[in-house]
């Protein structure tokens, strides 16, 4: 099968070829002008598709030095360390962007229990940094916090909301820190926008905070990869650009679409990154 597809690829190359040589002998500068553009083609061609085939890898490679893990450490448990979900650094490098309920715990204090941001350095070492909450939004679930070091930014998409259709990623740490401060990358389409509440079987299964959300519902991300607790606050990103569109949310948004489930599904959403675009802008 292999040399068949050779064989062909020769041949039409050949074929090609021949035809354009034709044309240059019947009109000479006419010849030559096609001969020209079809080789610039050509180019291109063979250009875009080793572009294609290594654009991917390059991505992630450009994604990875800007997760980190966000958690607490308390010195008198063991392990201190505590990691509770997944965020990204965005704007001058001392921003981070991650699911509000991912922090939203109660620290214990007089124990000196701190909120940490858990990152991986060159050396691929582990570094402890203290971070505070700079803002938050609630109802969307978005965190922004703060570093004092600066650590390597994505950028965000100032476009209006991805289309169905659309291939993505995201990068973060699934199932915590169990095999370490891997980051982890997953795959996939945008399956769907759909409204983060859902019309509701009956008035006995309402509660104030739905009847707002059927009130003003708000477009998610509806996506085909599988993501984990651990993902919660994920960036969900372009596959061409790296360019952040979402973040993952895998408590939030599902405690509200998926409530009327007995088991909650394998589906992942995302919330649209205007949402903390807005958050960011705040604290600069």
């Amino acid at each position: 099968m292999r040399k068949c597809h050779e064989f062909i690829e020769s041949y039409s190359v050949s074929v090609f070829c021949s035809t354009l040589r034709l044309i240059m002998n019947f009109e000479s500068c006419v010849g030559v002008a096609i001969w020209r553009y079809c080789s610039l083609a050509l180019v291109c061609i063979v250009f875009c598709s080793q572009a294609l085939a290594e654009g991917f890898p390059s991505v992630v490679k450009k994604i990875k030095p800007s997760i980190v893990g966000v958690g607490t450490y308390l010195p008198t448990r063991r392990p201190p360390a505590k990691l509770l979900g997944t965020g990204f650094v965005v704007g001058s490098g001392q921003r981070i962007i991650t699911n509000n309920h991912v922090i939203d715990k109660n620290l214990d204090h007089d124990k000196r229990e701190r909120l940490v941001v858990f990152s991986r350095a060159d050396d691929g070492k582990t570094k402890l940094l203290t971070t505070r909450i700079l803002s938050k939004d609630v109802g969307n679930d978005i965190a922004v916090l703060g570093i004092a070091e600066k650590l390597p930014a994505l950028t965000l998409s100032r476009s209006a909301m991805a289309e169905e259709g659309e291939e993505v990623a995201f990068t973060g740490f699934p199932i915590g820190a169990v095999l370490g401060l891997y980051p982890v990358t997953h795959r996939g389409i945008i399956s769907s926008l759909t409204p983060i509440a859902i019309p509701a079987p009956s008035s006995g299964s309402l509660n104030a905070q739905k009847i707002a959300r059927l009130r003003n519902p708000t477009l998610v991300y509806q996506l085909d990869a599988i993501a984990y607790p651990g993902n919660s606050g994920s960036p969900l990103y372009d596959v061409r650009n790296a360019e952040v569109i979402g973040v993952l949310n895998m408590v939030h948004v599902k405690s509200t679409k998926e409530d009327v489930l007995s088991k909650p599904s394998a589906i992942s959403y995302a919330v649209p990154i205007k949402h903390a675009v807005k958050l960011v802008d705040k604290v600069k």
